[in-house]
């Protein structure tokens, strides 16, 4: 499962790599909402919480949707400015339809995937269904969806406001504290695709994220994004494509792929001792390995420490071969550090990345 983003023909010097004063609030805003997806940042989000003025905080969760469990496609600019106030401008230019489309995506669950997004405004099907939609996902959800279609300009000016409020209740201070290594970090990037090329560059963006040449002479090039999702959009539409450091966004990888609108990756910069990212494949494959009744039982005697396959198979009453071909099956999904002592290889489960699985999962064969 992928997400791609067609480039073929497009000059690397239409790929882009800048911070986005619009795009790092968002995010700050998106961990305020959801602090248990980033708990590295439970103490600022508590801190923040607590410094921002009720009236605020009440407008913040009436319009959470906007940045809780998915992004308004306008808040992650395709072509970020230097400054919050000059982004947000240029969202004020964006046409109503387009703006209302992009904000229920998020809202009412509109799909990207159309190949024209219908707009709620003029499309009476799309408009009842946003109601519905809204209706089913609570009443501050339905008030807002129900503000936007009947005042789109009132309400959008509403949301540009308490997005100013951010500015001088929070944002200022820990932009101005995060910019430095955001610039930095695009720069790095930057230069590696100047000099090394693209394949090169997308690495350092994550391992995640790669470069697929298609067959040889077919000329075809595509961006892949490792997302647990089966979507494919263009470079052709926006005539490039950014790339947006974020010092608030880890773990997610944001990725802007509505049709019309120029794709957007939102990445957190790299941190000294975090882990890298492994595959969606890979993280399948070590829960398949573990589901087997049989590798769980092994799991389990592993680790409480290494073990020879002889010893495993008295362990369990199974023989040498079925324990050879268990541990290979938990070897090639990477659950497994083995060494040699004599003529004896020991295996053991790597904690660290049973650990990374789940701690429900851990104690459970620790148990």
């Amino acid at each position: 499962m992928s997400l791609t983003i067609d480039i073929t023909g497009l000059p690397e010097e239409r790929l882009l790599f800048t911070p986005s004063p619009l795009a790092e609030l968002n995010a700050m805003l998106h961990v305020l909402a959801e602090p248990a997806h980033h708990p590295a940042l439970s103490g600022w989000a508590a801190s923040t919480t607590a410094v921002i003025p009720p009236e605020l905080s009440e407008r913040l969760m009436e319009a959470d949707f906007l940045w809780r469990s998915s992004r308004a496609d306008f808040l992650v600019p395709g072509l970020p400015g230097a400054t919050l106030a000059e982004e947000l401008d240029a969202v004020d230019r964006i046409d109503d339809e387009l703006y209302v489309a992009a904000a229920l995506i998020t809202t009412c669950g509109s799909s990207r995937l159309t190949h024209k997004l219908e707009s709620p405004l003029t499309d009476p099907a799309a408009g009842e269904r946003a109601r519905e939609l809204a209706l089913a996902r609570g009443p501050r959800q339905a008030a807002f969806a129900d503000r936007l279609l009947a005042d789109p300009p009132a309400v959008r000016a509403l949301v540009r406001r308490m997005l100013e409020e951010c500015r001088s209740a929070f944002f200022a201070d820990a932009w101005q504290r995060v910019l430095p290594d955001l610039a930095a970090d695009a720069r790095r990037k930057a230069d590696l695709l100047a000099r090394h090329g693209l394949a090169e560059a997308l690495a350092a963006v994550s391992p995640s994220v790669t470069l697929d040449e298609g067959r040889e002479g077919d000329g075809r090039r595509r961006i892949v994004i490792d997302k647990l999702q089966d979507n494919a959009t263009t470079a052709a539409t926006g005539g490039g494509v950014t790339f947006i450091p974020t010092a608030f966004g880890r773990p997610h990888l944001l990725v802007v792929h509505a049709r019309g609108w120029r794709p957007v990756l939102q990445y957190p910069v790299a941190e000294a001792g975090l882990p890298e990212p492994v595959s969606l494949a890979l993280v399948q494959q070590r829960l398949e390995a573990l589901a087997h009744p049989v590798r769980l039982r092994l799991a389990r005697t592993m680790a409480r420490g290494p073990h020879t396959t002889g010893e495993l198979a008295a362990a369990w009453q199974l023989t040498a071969p079925e324990v050879s071909r268990h541990l290979g099956v938990l070897r090639r999904a990477g659950l497994l550090t083995t060494r040699r002592r004599g003529r004896y290889m020991l295996y053991e489960l790597d904690l660290g990345v049973g650990a990374r699985l789940g701690s429900d999962l851990l104690e459970a064969v620790l148990r």
